[in-house]
């Protein structure tokens, strides 16, 4: 049987959220996700807007697991350049606000950085360091619009303002990613050269520059946010069929890599998601 087989359950795309307790988020703000402008295709995910009203009602600590896209982010106080992270994100919901992300493609941010990815992982950096004077402008149109629309149409006009050409290394990087998310059996890296044609060391390369991370911690990311999925979905699944059905040797390695990533057990965290467990 394939090393893959017990994993194998293909889909056309993955993309990894995983907002943590999804049942109480969603009492705590609104989030919608928006198309770019069609020739922002190649660089763009999705703008997603978020708003949230905390008049008169406690904070809310919001956590956000770790994926490998660099997203740009037009926030009163959390305004930046966010690069890939090892780690939980975690932001403090206060006030009356709104404000927009921009989700960059993995292996595509290289165009707009003019540096390796790996630079900014695990940082942020000032807008207008990457997008220059006007990405100020751009961030005081989404705090004063008026609707969705018109956010997205001031960072659309900020990135299509400078155009980008996606370099044959980039477009690369970008494909070895697709193929992580198009495949959820690739559970190693020797899997994912032979699935590209590309030697480890190549890789290892293509994705520093382009991606910012390891090609190893990749995968990693893939799996664990889909592993969070199955514990919202499931509740308290049977913990060593769920590692079995997620390619991990065994439940206590599953356990370890979910704590590692999360900060919390695969029990702990189907807990959280469940609704009113962390109206904080």
């Amino acid at each position: 049987m394939d090393e893959r087989d017990s994993y194998r359950e293909r889909v056309t795309h993955r993309i990894p959220r995983g907002i943590v307790a999804e049942a109480t988020a969603r009492t705590m703000f609104t989030l919608t996700r928006h198309p770019p402008a069609p020739p922002l295709d190649e660089f763009v995910e999705y703008h997603w807007i978020l708003r949230w009203d905390r008049r008169g009602r406690p904070p809310h600590e919001q956590r956000v697991l770790p994926n490998l896209s660099v997203h740009a982010t037009f926030f009163p106080g959390a305004s930046g350049v966010y690069g890939p992270a090892h780690d939980v994100f975690s932001h403090r919901l206060t006030g009356l606000v709104q404000g927009l992300g921009v989700r960059f493609r993995p292996g595509t941010f290289r165009a707009f950085l003019g540096g390796p990815v790996s630079d900014i992982a695990d940082r942020a950096v000032p807008l207008t360091d990457v997008f220059g004077p006007a990405a100020s402008a751009a961030a005081e149109s989404v705090q004063n619009a008026d609707g969705d629309a018109q956010m997205v149409g001031a960072i659309d006009n900020l990135l299509i303002a400078n155009p980008r050409t996606l370099s044959p290394a980039a477009r690369a990087a970008a494909a070895a990613v697709e193929s992580i998310a198009r495949d959820p059996g690739i559970i190693r890296v020797s899997q994912l050269c032979a699935d590209t044609g590309l030697t480890t060391r190549s890789i290892q390369r293509l994705f520093a520059e382009h991606v910012g991370v390891p090609p190893k911690w990749a995968i990693r990311i893939y799996r664990l946010n889909d592993a969070a999925q199955r514990l919202v979905t499931e509740g308290d699944p049977d913990y060593a069929g769920l590692a079995v059905r997620l390619g991990y040797s065994d439940q206590s390695h599953f356990i370890r890599d979910f704590r590692t990533v999360t900060g919390q057990s695969p029990a702990q965290y189907a807990r959280a998601a469940e609704p009113d467990s962390d109206r904080t």
